[in-house]
């Protein structure tokens, strides 16, 4: 049985409303830090990160494997609480790396399946979701199972799913990682797109460089683990952004070289 504010395939983070913070889609993470025990030793994922996102910004978090970026994630939906340090934000809702649709439901149940976990009916789920799922993409396949579905297909479904929770702050674990290059150019474009039209604060993981400047009004670098904010980029162009414009290779190398990466 889910645990209190998780759905199943799409993680509702508890609403946590701090004194400080009124639900305007702000994200303050403070000197956090975030220590694992694990059967050998313990892990520390985060030493003394911060990470502040204002309302209605695109934020991409990028960082060398294991540096924490998930359980960064976590710590702003209040799936997890930090060791020391503070993490606020307002209610948010997580997209994980994989769709995790329910092969059961079709794309529209699925993509209702936020509000159906509030309670509300399955027909009135549906009537929600339909002129969204046609904003997307998706019209005529209202009824496909996720298994007749394309990877970029499943993906919009997660992505609106997440939507429908209707929460200020969506934070997004790397959606478009498990897909080929061609639709995952596409998708990144998409994302801009519905973003646009439905301004959401978004804290995006992400182990592409090249998608974060893309997508994101700031990049924030993180470190190795134990993991910690290293350098932040601005990202102040217009979109759409093309991938072989000079000012985007410019951004792109300006990450990778926080990351200590040869461009």
């Amino acid at each position: 049985m889910p645990a209190k504010g998780v759905s199943t395939g799409m993680i509702e983070a508890p609403v946590q409303e701090p004194r400080e913070l009124k639900d305007d889609g702000s994200v303050r993470v403070e000197l956090v830090s975030r220590t694992f025990a694990t059967r050998r030793a313990a892990v520390d994922a985060l030493a003394g990160m911060t990470l502040h996102v204002s309302p209605r910004e695109v934020v991409a978090v990028v960082g060398p494997s294991g540096c924490g970026k998930t359980t960064l994630l976590e710590l702003i939906c209040g799936l997890q609480k930090p060791d020391s340090g503070r993490a606020q934000a307002a209610p948010a809702a997580l997209m994980p790396q994989r769709d995790l649709l329910l092969p059961w439901l079709t794309a529209i149940d699925n993509a209702g399946l936020a509000l159906r976990a509030r309670g509300v009916p399955r027909a009135e789920a549906r009537r929600a979701a339909a002129p969204w799922l046609e904003r997307f993409g998706l019209q005529g396949f209202e009824r496909t199972a996720p298994a007749e579905l394309s990877g970029g297909m499943r993906q919009r479904v997660s992505f609106l799913r997440t939507l429908l929770a209707g929460k200020p702050v969506l934070a997004l674990d790397e959606p478009f990682a498990a897909l080929d290059a061609i639709t995952r150019h596409e998708m990144q474009g998409w994302l801009g797109h519905v973003l646009e039209s439905e301004p959401r604060t978004v804290v995006l993981v992400t182990h592409d460089v090249e998608e974060a400047v893309i997508v994101a009004d700031r990049v924030v670098v993180m470190s190795p683990r134990p993991g910690r904010a290293v350098a932040e980029i601005e990202v102040a162009l217009p979109r759409p952004r093309r991938r072989t414009d000079a000012a985007v290779v410019a951004l792109r190398e300006q990450a990778l070289a926080a990351l200590g990466v040869d461009a």
